[in-house]
């Protein structure tokens, strides 16, 4: 039996990685809350999909629906403008070697973290629920566990209450992270997830068997991997 614990503010942003945390909370905990950022993204359409993923949960997962809470979008386009980069600015989608890649938004989950926990503490949340991967993903500092602890630690000390900071995919493959949502919520959620969620860097919504993308970017090459690696070994 899958333990159930109190309440968590998911950092959802509408595409997979935090549509599979989304599931992965709501099998868990007895209330859960969600927290988007618009932070003047180049790929601003995930907004639109970050909507229509909420909008369709409650009916794809009878089970979950009564356990979903509020939502709310923070407004952080003053902190992308601020940390510019090829995410939130015309510029070339490179990861020059032994250099961070240009898609990389300078204190990016940093930012996210902070803004969550505030809200947690608003709303009387426990726990954070985020995306980050240290085992497939771009290169970015802050998607490693030890930026978390540290993050817990430096919330603790400012916020005066524990903020524990869940990553149930920081150590799974992309291929493990689609088998995930398939233990999950089956077909439905891995159906959801190739219609709905939104990945691309370049906001292209071109259908492809593994979702929509562009089919070039870093972050289509390894959704499109780990969808292939999955489907391989079902």
């Amino acid at each position: 039996m899958t333990a159930q614990f109190q309440s968590a503010l998911v950092l959802f942003s509408g595409g997979q990685d935090s549509t599979v945390c989304l599931a992965w909370a709501l099998a868990r905990y007895d209330r859960v809350e969600t927290i988007g950022f618009d932070y003047g993204q180049r790929h601003a359409v995930e907004m639109e999909c970050r909507a229509n993923v909420l909008r369709e949960f409650p009916s794809r997962f009878p089970q979950w629906g009564a356990k979903m809470g509020e939502d709310l979008v923070a407004d952080l386009t003053g902190f992308g403008r601020l940390a510019e980069s090829a995410l939130t600015a015309d510029q070339e989608i490179a990861a020059p070697e032994g250099q961070l890649p240009s898609t990389f938004v300078p204190g990016r989950n940093l930012a996210f973290l902070t803004s969550a926990a505030a809200r947690a503490a608003v709303r009387d949340i426990d726990d954070l629920v985020g995306g980050m991967c240290q085992t497939d993903y771009s290169g970015y500092p802050d998607c490693r566990r030890d930026t978390m602890d540290a993050m817990e630690t430096a919330l603790e000390r400012g916020m005066g209450r524990l903020v524990p900071i869940r990553t149930p995919l920081m150590d799974l493959t992309k291929a493990q992270t689609w088998a995930l949502a398939d233990e999950l919520g089956g077909a439905a959620l891995t159906g959801l997830i190739v219609t709905e969620t939104h990945t691309c860097y370049r906001g292209d919504r071109t259908p492809h068997d593994w979702g929509a993308g562009c089919g070039d970017c870093p972050a289509c090459d390894l959704r499109e991997k780990g969808w292939r690696e999955w489907r391989s070994a079902a």
